[in-house]
């Protein structure tokens, strides 16, 4: 009986992860165990691991987040100076979801969708 998923991520500093998590994005900490963070941010937390070597070019990490709000998160980010995805602007898409893209300082992917 699944429950919940956390998905882990790779970060490289985890001060400038939490800067931007926290202070752009709005999520708090939950933890912080040096090479292991842990954020939440309403139902969902998300977790980070130290990857000293990781080259953000290369990084393919990814998770897609779902929101009962999409256009109110995204202006509240945008009107937080939060960088969206160049091409990932809030569109509909054709598999019946609203959503948007954007990159954090690691190159994490970060999509937020809303279905229809």
């Amino acid at each position: 009986m699944l429950t919940h998923i956390h998905p882990k991520l790779p970060m490289r500093d985890i001060a400038v992860t939490k800067v931007y998590y926290i202070h752009q994005l709005g999520f708090k900490e939950v933890a912080d165990y040096v090479d292991y963070l842990i954020l939440s941010k309403d139902q969902i937390e998300l977790h980070f691991f130290r990857f000293n070597d990781l080259d953000p070019k290369e990084n393919y990490g990814q998770v897609y987040l779902r929101t009962n709000d999409i256009d109110e998160l995204y202006q509240s980010l945008i009107s937080n100076g939060v960088k969206i995805h160049p091409n990932g602007a809030l569109a509909t898409k054709p598999w019946q979801q609203r959503e948007f893209s954007l990159l954090d300082p690691d190159h994490n992917l970060l999509t937020f969708g809303q279905a229809l």
